[in-house]
């Protein structure tokens, strides 16, 4: 019989994790787990504890810091694969999920399944003549080296590539590979998965290869296993259901998904969303049942655009994602830096960004500009973001698989914090207090109309003291909203006193924040 070393990488929720890896291993099964180093310490001592004493539970050899995009999530893979290669030698199968990712189907099904099946799962398609990606960088993935983050380290991400392309510093594929791409959800057989193990001891040039390719997870294992195995024994398709809207954003399942998932060609289903706890539970119970009968009608995409599009708030199936009322989600964190010279909000928000590898974004309500990525048009203007803001910033957190995010808000923007904060997600703020002088005062109301090159300097020396108002009034007005989690820093202050604040807002070690709180040039206009 089929036996399952399920490969679970995740970064958050310990609970869950722990709940998970006891609810696949009730059934005989297996599961190697790699912990995202970036995570609490804390977090990863509570799943130890839970599972230290569950034999069939191994730990990957090594936590390594994780990043969309980047290698560290195929060298996460590879040693969590490691490990359950070596602990449990009786796994047949090796199966990769995230902490999403939830059973539809029996443990009894899952194992007649693939032992009537004698083929690996993996969705792989040639890179250069397939349209699997849709949009964005295509060939450049490959035939130039990456070795920052796009999502954490823009601006260094695309100066190394421009800096690569102008000097012709292109390179080719490894000459007898076929590069594939595909989702990274599959699952192999052990002789697969040991022939990949021996292939990245014996070659070397391949792997220093990958390790400077974009998003290989998304063509290395892909790769690999085409290269490795016959086409034959490959079904080219994942076992994981999983959609994606308009917009390119994973669909979320929620309670009244149930019977819409157990019908579906799939062993397991991603995402699964933290408050579906209904659902949670009977999948979980799902899973351990012996004699549970599975009607298979595979029409899941078309069935839940047909659903969801007849959907009216409080329906059965009905539209979420577009609510006014529609949550951040429970277990996430907004981080709003707040400061009317945007410079500066701008700077610190780039050094946290390297500090702690939380997304940021800069002035997304304020600045038509703002680097933003491609979210189905509801990005594309001011008064679309403002409009859909909570939409908005659901898909942003999506868009980077992150619980924590940045942004970047004007102090005039109190209505979108009374809403950001009135939200079941975490809020926090942070003000920063600068010091004006006329000439930066007089600018400022030059940027925003209030005065012009031929403004007569009576005039302007008129407006001066109600502009220092304005801006007093605006930092009044935050302190006066109450808000939990404000913290504040000063430019008149030392580095010393502000890294408290930073650190409390950041979350991140004292000398951690005291280095950001000492950026020479912070508050310098």
């Amino acid at each position: 019989m089929a036996r399952i070393a399920f490969i679970l990488l995740c970064h958050k929720d310990p609970d869950a994790i722990i709940q998970q890896a006891r609810r696949l291993t009730e059934a005989g099964d297996y599961v190697a787990i790699h912990f995202d180093a970036r995570a609490k310490r804390s977090h990863f001592d509570k799943i130890i504890d839970g599972l230290g004493d569950n034999e069939n539970v191994v730990m990957a050899r090594r936590r390594i810091k994780c990043g969309w995009g980047a290698w560290s999530l195929v060298q996460a893979t590879l040693y969590a694969v490691e490990a359950a290669e070596k602990a449990f030698p009786k796994a047949t199968h090796f199966y990769m999920l995230s902490g999403d990712c939830m059973p539809i189907k029996s443990a009894a099904y899952t194992h007649a399944f693939l032992d009537g099946q004698d083929k690996d799962f993996i969705e792989s398609f040639d890179f250069f003549e397939s349209d699997w990606i849709k949009t964005g960088m295509k060939g450049d993935r490959l035939h130039y080296r990456h070795y920052f983050n796009e999502r954490t380290q823009k601006r260094l991400f695309y100066g190394a590539f421009n800096l690569q392309k102008k000097l012709g510093l292109d390179r080719k594929v490894p000459a007898d590979l076929q590069i594939m791409i595909g989702s990274q959800w599959w699952c192999l057989r052990r002789r697969t998965i040991e022939a990949v193990l021996k292939f990245t001891r014996d070659r070397r040039d391949v792997m220093r290869f990958f390790a400077t390719t974009w998003i290989p997870d998304e063509t290395f294992f892909q790769t690999l296993v085409r290269h490795l195995v016959p086409e034959a024994e490959i079904e080219t398709r994942t076992l994981t259901f999983l959609m994606f809207s308009d917009y390119g954003m994973p669909l979320v399942f929620y309670n009244d998904h149930y019977d819409l998932l157990l019908s579906q060609d799939y062993l397991f289903a991603r995402k699964i969303s933290p408050e579906a706890r209904e659902l949670r539970r009977r999948l979980g119970a799902l899973y351990t049942t012996d004699d549970a009968q599975f009607t298979i009608s595979g029409e899941g995409p078309s069935l839940f655009k047909f659903l969801t599009g007849r959907g009216r708030i409080g329906r059965r199936f009905a539209q979420r994602f577009w609510e006014t009322e529609s949550s951040l989600g429970r277990e996430r964190e907004l981080m709003i830096i707040t400061c009317k010279k945007w410079h500066v909000a701008k700077r610190l928000l780039d050094q946290a960004r390297q500090a702690t590898n939380v997304p940021g974004i800069e002035y997304l309500f304020n600045e038509e500009g703002t680097a933003l990525p491609d979210l189905g048009g509801i990005q594309t203007t001011l008064e679309k973001r403002t409009r859909h803001r909570r939409a908005l910033m659901r898909m942003l957190f999506d868009y980077y698989d992150t619980n924590r995010l940045m942004i970047c808000l004007d102090p005039s923007n109190l209505d979108l914090m009374h809403d950001f904060y009135s939200d079941r997600s975490v809020t926090k703020l942070l003000e920063i207090k600068t010091d004006f002088s006329d000439d930066y005062l007089i600018g400022h109301a030059k940027r925003v109309g209030l005065a012009g090159e031929r403004t007569p300097q009576e005039t302007v020396d008129r407006l001066l003291p109600t502009i220092r108002y304005d801006v007093v009034f605006e930092s009044d007005r935050i302190r006066d909203a109450n808000f939990p989690h404000l913290y504040r820093i000063h430019e008149s202050r030392t580095a010393e006193e502000n890294t408290e604040a930073l650190a409390e807002f950041l979350d991140v070690p004292p000398e951690k924040a005291h280095e950001i709180a000492s950026t020479h040039y912070l508050f310098v206009d």
